[in-house]
């Protein structure tokens, strides 16, 4: 289904996050799981992907490294640190809080338990 592409706006940090408490990661590879995981639905460009990893970034929230990726060039990856991970977390409790919120106001008030 097709949506409004503000709607990502907010969150694609929060994503970026998420894919790299699970491992480590270069760009495109990034872009590939958000893309697989989402059944396309989040489809990234490199334009948008490496303004969001430079900003983590220069907050503390990633790092990066280059390592050789078998007989591959060498690659830049970026892991999540300590203080990511934080953000990661209060950024889900964020989300979870407005997405009920946005789904009571839908159903006319009503509150239903996920």
């Amino acid at each position: 289904m097709a949506f409004d592409k503000s709607l990502l706006a907010g969150s694609t940090g929060m994503l970026i996050l998420k894919l790299l408490s699970r491992e480590d990661m270069y760009g495109y590879q990034m872009i590939e799981t958000l893309a697989t995981l989402s059944d396309d639905t989040f489809s990234l460009k490199a334009g948008t992907l490496y303004p969001l990893l430079h900003n983590l970034e220069e907050n503390g929230l990633v790092t990066c490294y280059e390592a050789q990726a078998g007989q591959a060039r060498v690659r830049k990856y970026y892991s999540i640190t300590k203080d990511g991970r934080k953000a990661l977390e209060v950024k889900e409790t964020e989300w979870q809080s407005f997405t009920e919120t946005v789904n009571k106001v839908l159903k006319g008030g009503v509150s239903y338990a996920y």
